[in-house]
């Protein structure tokens, strides 16, 4: 398969069925041999990240601020149409994560909201990308959503510090979940789905010999602002930002340099106030 095989992104229809259910999945936004290609580069890098980067419960956050094959996914003309569908045509990266699962890992993710925990103030203004860099599926521990579960707006949530759960806080909604909602958000390599961040998923431990591989993108349109923390940071990757709410944070010019690393550091301290306001535990 090319490029040029990928099938179209037909923002009509992810409009209609994002607004329905709250996600939208599978698009495609790169070649499985891309996909394998990142990550071939992701391997390449891992000791470096691990020993420049503290993973926080597992997870590498803000790698488009760090390493220029994730700053290049994040401004990818495919990822940024579909966003373009819901947020309109400027666009801000805020986050970047690995969620990467090893095999036969006891890692979870607990039910959960992603806004719960942002600081970001209006909801419709931000929409989740999440890409499959190898294999994702019930056997090695997809993603789960429920559907149309962003209808019920912001959940009450329980803070649980599970040392296998790979949020922050171990934050777990305080809802009985309706199994018959339950959608597995399976995708092959190079695929991605979107989700809101009022709607509710989570993902089981991974008991395959396989690693599962993901890789999430948090887009927000300008006009978001950041209403916890003192100071927020993004980086434009479509359009313009006429706005200023947020601190524009530049892309890397080379892996891991201390520049970039200095600007992870900056960037982290700074959502980490949103992130655990109110602990609890």
């Amino acid at each position: 398969m090319t490029d040029s095989e990928l099938k179209p992104i037909d923002s009509a229809d992810i409009k209609r069925g994002f607004g329905e259910d709250g996600f939208f999945f599978p698009l495609e936004a790169i070649t499985p041999a891309s996909a394998q290609a990142y990550r071939a580069e992701f391997e390449s890098l891992e000791d470096s990240i691990q020993a420049a980067i503290c993973a926080r419960q597992g997870q590498l956050n803000h790698m488009h601020l760090v390493l220029r094959f994730v700053n290049e996914i994040a401004r990818n003309d495919r990822i940024l149409d579909a966003v373009e569908s819901l947020i309109g045509p400027n666009i801000l990266v805020w986050d970047s994560t690995f969620f990467i699962k090893p095999p036969r890992s006891q890692e979870y993710v607990s039910w959960h909201q992603d806004l719960r925990y942002w600081g970001l103030e209006d909801p419709h203004a931000m929409v989740s990308a999440w890409l499959a860099l190898g294999p994702v599926n019930t056997l090695n521990g997809c993603m789960q959503f429920v559907r149309k579960s962003h209808a019920q707006g912001l959940i009450a949530h329980k803070d649980r510090f599970d040392v296998d759960n790979s949020l922050y806080r171990g934050q777990e909604a305080q809802i009985d979940i309706d199994q018959r909602e339950v959608v597995d958000v399976e995708l092959e390599p190079g695929r991605f789905s979107l989700h809101h961040g009022y709607l509710l998923h989570s993902s089981p431990a991974n008991p395959s010999n396989i690693r599962r591989w993901g890789l999430t993108i948090n887009y927000i349109a300008p006009h978001n602002k950041q209403v916890v923390a003192e100071r927020d940071f993004a980086m434009q990757v479509r359009g313009k930002d006429e706005y200023g709410n947020f601190e524009q944070a530049p892309a890397p010019e080379s892996d891991l340099s201390a520049e970039a690393l200095e600007w992870h550091a900056r960037v982290i301290a700074a959502k980490e106030q949103a992130a655990f306001q109110g602990v609890d535990a």
